[in-house]
């Protein structure tokens, strides 16, 4: 025993000393001394090709088991061993995640983890309503909850970055992926992304949150068109108070990365755009974290018509202030070259590569590696964890859902109805329920609206007869045979319910439409239904807004249910019972016509506003209103709310003071509910145009029937603020407007003066 004990003592020793030498030996490898110094000794020791290599970001795939003999998953581990990459995209799952790991760690030279990325927007494997329905619930807390979820499941898969959240604030519903953002406004906007941020990443001192990535920086959803990959071209003014203003707020959240984008800014793109990268992010906003190029985007510079070939298109990005190149191979293939050449600095290379170290260390993969990589983990939080998510984002789901139309309070559905009709393919497909960016979600896993409709029966005290008929084909033409089915199946229906839109698969990026729509047989079937006399409730579902003029005569009521995800069954279920009263707002603006696009509510007066007349010579068209079919900020409830006694505490104030506006809500119907009340500020006459009205303020709260709430909101120098061209604060004396309402439309006005 004590001969046992010696030769412990003398191997721990040895080990200890081992040790002790190769921490001296490689100070990056030893956890007692801080990051900086782990980080000045590891550049120390990097060869230029194994900076490069850190900057370079490759698309993944599979690599265990059979698909790693490919030669191309071969090459690519080759490009590991060698440390010629940084991190992986499309790489999950701890298997997959944990065994490219090993390589990085225990078969390259100096044994600098990975990380590993993938698109996770709207939920890992239980998916979340998408970003834009997400935002219309106006709930802050929920909106982080459900990130922080998201990162939970994420993480356990060996994850370690997302590329979200998307702060593009787009007017045009044309563009498929208004569907990733949070609507037209830039103040709200701005307040969903820091709270997308901070549920990614919470403190980023564990292994259940992952880095967050602010895209698509900057401008990127003012594609003309509405066409994706397309130009972009506003004004500074524009650009510092419509497109900046959520990536700041995301980036004061604690964001870690940025993401360049497809577009150009003052005709040059965004990747190799100094002024952006440089001067604003670096300089201005003082961003320490890391830049990511989109898909190629470095390499894209040659189609614009910027770079001459991937060398310069490197040497002009790097130079610019960019830094990761995804997906290209451009920098590592030119990077050195440019270096040696004195073409790009060696400092500018050595900053990227320390800010890229610096995450590694914070997240602790130099120490712990394998972190991230727990298949016990994984799976406890990817199915046991499974129904207590998939409860969030059914709560998630049904707060996003907006009723657009009531007519006759025909919902919720009364308990005594004793047959429903169901009609529409939307409302049974799993595969069309899910739109482009899904994670690992698995849409078999998913609850579709007419199973949803169909369990009212067994959870929600109804008696109903179901029938079920499909009345069109998606993508198809008007078809009489469908649609006399469907009349059919409604013969002894005391409701109609109709899912008709768009599937999710033309929602997110390459999903551009030109005319957004409800298809021509939806609108047949709808036509035909009508004639019944009975009520008709038109469930859309869509990753956007679209053009319900057509349909909005012909149906009793409107449920604007977007993509919902995992739960969008049972939460349309909720709302239709009544189980839930819907609360949800739109934050994009629904036009009248497909003429109108962009339209938003945050627009200029022009010089000759229609006003309150329809006379010649007016901002205006000849063939439809000004006005859209659904204004920013509208969302009915079941019940309704009154607002009265509106007044400021003053009058006036002074630059620095606070002024209070106040306004007092009844619920003056038959349903406890919930309000979102809006407050809105207009500059009369600025140095500079501004806009009939910005949102500024928003509370949403619950009222019982008959039961009154009286707000406040604080207006203060911020509120009354904006930036010039150069992104300088301006507060300027003078008169401006204080609104408050239910939507941005129906609103009381004050007027306030500020000395």
């Amino acid at each position: 025993m004590h001969k046992f004990s010696f030769l412990l003592l003398v191997f721990s020793i040895s080990f200890h000393t081992l040790f002790s030498q190769t921490a001296q030996h490689f100070p990056y490898k030893n956890s007692k001394l801080s990051a900086e110094e782990r980080i000045k000794d590891l550049m120390g020791r990097m060869t230029l090709e194994e900076k490069a290599g850190q900057l370079n970001q490759l698309n993944g795939g599979i690599f265990t088991g059979p698909a790693l003999e490919n030669p191309g998953q071969k090459a690519k581990m080759q490009l590991v061993r060698e440390g010629r990459v940084g991190s992986f995209l499309n790489v999950s799952g701890v298997a997959e995640t944990k065994a490219i790991q090993k390589i990085a760690v225990e078969g390259s030279r100096l044994g600098i983890p990975l990380l590993f990325a993938l698109d996770v927007i709207h939920g890992y494997k239980t998916i979340f309503p998408i970003p834009l329905a997400e935002a219309c619930s106006w709930d802050l807390k929920g909106i982080e909850k459900n990130a922080s979820i998201a990162a939970k499941e994420a993480s356990a898969a060996g994850l370690h970055w997302t590329f979200a959240p998307m702060c593009d604030i787009s007017n045009d519903i044309r563009w498929g992926r208004v569907m990733e953002g949070a609507g037209e406004d830039p103040w709200y906007g701005g307040l969903v992304a820091a709270a997308r941020v901070k549920g990614f990443q919470g403190n980023l001192n564990d292994e259940s949150h992952i880095l967050a990535c602010v895209k698509h920086f900057a401008g990127y959803g003012a594609v003309e068109s509405g066409r994706e990959y397309n130009q972009t071209d506003f004004s500074h003014v524009a650009l510092w108070n419509k497109y900046l203003p959520p990536y700041k707020a995301a980036l004061d959240a604690g964001a870690a990365t940025v993401m360049n984008g497809f577009n150009v800014l003052d005709g040059v793109p965004v990747s190799a755009n100094a002024y952006l990268v440089t001067d604003i992010l670096k300089k201005k906003w003082k961003f320490n974290g890391l830049l990511v190029s989109d898909w190629a985007s470095f390499e894209e510079m040659i189609d614009w018509g910027h770079a001459e070939n991937k060398k310069d298109a490197v040497m002009k990005a790097i130079n610019a202030g960019s830094m990761v190149d995804m997906q290209s191979r451009t920098l590592i293939t030119y990077l050195p070259e440019l270096v040696t050449e004195g073409k790009v600095s060696i400092e500018k290379v050595d900053d990227a590569v320390k800010r890229l170290l610096q995450i590694k260390f914070q997240l602790g993969l130099f120490d712990a590696p394998y972190k991230f990589s727990n298949e016990e983990r994984e799976i406890n939080e990817l199915f046991t964890s499974s129904d207590a998510n998939r409860e969030v984002a059914r709560d998630a789901a049904k707060k996003s859902i907006v009723l657009l139309k009531n007519d006759n309070n025909v919902l919720p559905i009364p308990k005594m109805i004793k047959n429903i009709a169901v009609i529409g393919p939307l409302a049974v497909s799993k595969e069309d329920m899910f739109d482009f960016w899904v994670a690992k979600g698995d849409n078999r896993l998913a609850v579709p609206i007419a199973s949803g409709i169909a369990g009212m029966v067994d959870t929600k005290g109804y008696s109903f007869k179901f029938n079920f008929s499909n009345g069109y084909h998606l993508n198809g033409k008007i078809n009489d045979t469908l649609i006399n089915q469907a009349l059919a199946s409604c013969a002894n229906a005391g409701i109609i319910c109709v899912n008709i839109g768009l599937s999710g698969n033309l929602a997110g990026e390459d999903r551009s439409l030109s005319s957004p729509e409800i298809p021509e047989n939806q609108v047949a079937l709808l036509k035909a239904l009508q004639k019944t006399g009975k009520p008709i409730v038109a469930i859309v579902s869509s990753g956007r807004p679209l053009i319900l003029t057509k349909i909005e005569p012909l149906v009793s009521a409107i449920l604007q249910t977007w993509i919902l995800g995992s739960e969008t069954g049972n939460a349309v279920a909720d709302v239709l019972s009544g189980d839930y009263n819907p609360s949800g707002k739109t934050v994009m603006t629904f036009p009248y016509s497909a003429g109108q696009i962009p339209i938003y509510y945050n627009h200029f007066n022009t010089g000759r506003p229609i006003g309150k007349s329809d006379g010649s010579w007016r901002s205006r068209y000849r063939d439809v209103p000004n006005e859209p079919l659904y204004p920013f900020g509208y969302g009915l409830s079941y019940t309704t709310f009154a607002y009265s006694s509106f007044k400021l505490s003053s009058p006036t104030t002074i630059k620095g003071g606070v002024i209070t506006a106040s306004i007092t809500v009844t619920n003056s119907g038959k349903y406890e509910g919930e309000e979102v009340s809006q407050l809105y500020i207009q500059d009369v006459a600025a140095s500079i145009v501004r806009p009939v009205k910005e949102l500024k303020g928003f509370q949403k709260f619950a009222l019982k029937p008959g039961e009154s709430k009286t707000l406040q909101f604080s207006i203060s120098d911020k509120e009354l603020s904006f930036f010039d061209g150069d992104g300088n604060t301006k507060l300027e004396e003078g008169k401006f407007k204080v609104y408050i309402g239910t939507d941005s439309k129906n609103v009381q006005v004050l007027d306030l003066e500020l000395k």
